[in-house]
């Protein structure tokens, strides 16, 4: 049968009308199954809650060959700045750059964040292996002093593993003065590429970013506001 009317013809000849109320029931149904779905979601999840309610100073780790190590820490530290939480950034390679985070930071919260650029620049920069074992050696006597004040609640050592990678710091000392030495509250967050497996096994929260594509491949530089 053609036509434009909305029936259904059944055996005998009965007409039976679709469109809404079908739809509508089918409506129903599907709302129901995905608010069951959603109400044993909660349910679990409320009970994961339960269970966790302890608290602590977390050693993070974010590593990897892709892009956002760094933007992924200072996003922390911004966090911890909005909270209220005093904080301090201490960069180990990225130090000579005149960066939009190190603008900001100093700028506008200098009151609630410290800044230390320790670094010179990248290895290949600098060109001179005792310089930059002095500079990460800086670096990390910062670092520790920043880290011992328990008024700190939050240290960003910003490309950290690439010092540790180049052997500019001892590995065997970071993880012990981290294990040792921290306070129970502080949140020390460690970035750069290849980090240690020392490191990565003390740690308690390690992200490992992956490279699917980069614009650098392409003949495109480093810009403002996406790299620096």
């Amino acid at each position: 049968m053609t036509g434009t009317s909305p029936v259904d013809m059944r055996p005998g000849g009965n007409r039976v009308k679709r469109g809404s109320d079908t739809m509508d029931t089918d409506g129903d149904d599907n709302a129901n199954r995905h608010k069951a779905k959603m109400q044993k979601i909660k349910a679990a999840r409320d009970r994961m809650k339960e269970d966790r309610q302890g608290e602590k100073g977390l050693v993070i780790i974010h590593t990897g060959p892709g892009k956002g190590k760094s933007s992924s820490g200072f996003g922390m530290i911004l966090r911890a700045i909005a909270h209220g939480m005093p904080c301090a950034v201490v960069q180990f390679i990225k130090g000579a750059w005149d960066t939009g985070e190190r603008r900001l930071l100093t700028t506008h919260f200098g009151d609630l964040c410290q800044f230390h650029a320790m670094g010179e620049g990248f290895t290949w920069e600098t060109q001179d292996k005792a310089r930059d074992i002095a500079a990460a050696q800086r670096g990390w006597d910062k670092a520790k002093d920043l880290i011992r004040d328990p008024s700190i609640r939050m240290v960003l050592l910003d490309e950290i593993n690439i010092a540790l990678r180049y052997d500019y710091l001892d590995v065997a000392e970071v993880v012990a003065f981290l294990r040792d030495e921290k306070p129970a509250m502080t949140h020390v967050v460690l970035t750069g590429r290849n980090a240690k497996p020392e490191l990565i096994d003390l740690a308690d929260l390690v992200t490992e970013m992956t490279l699917v594509k980069h614009p650098f491949r392409s003949g495109i530089k480093a810009q403002p506001g996406v790299e620096f």
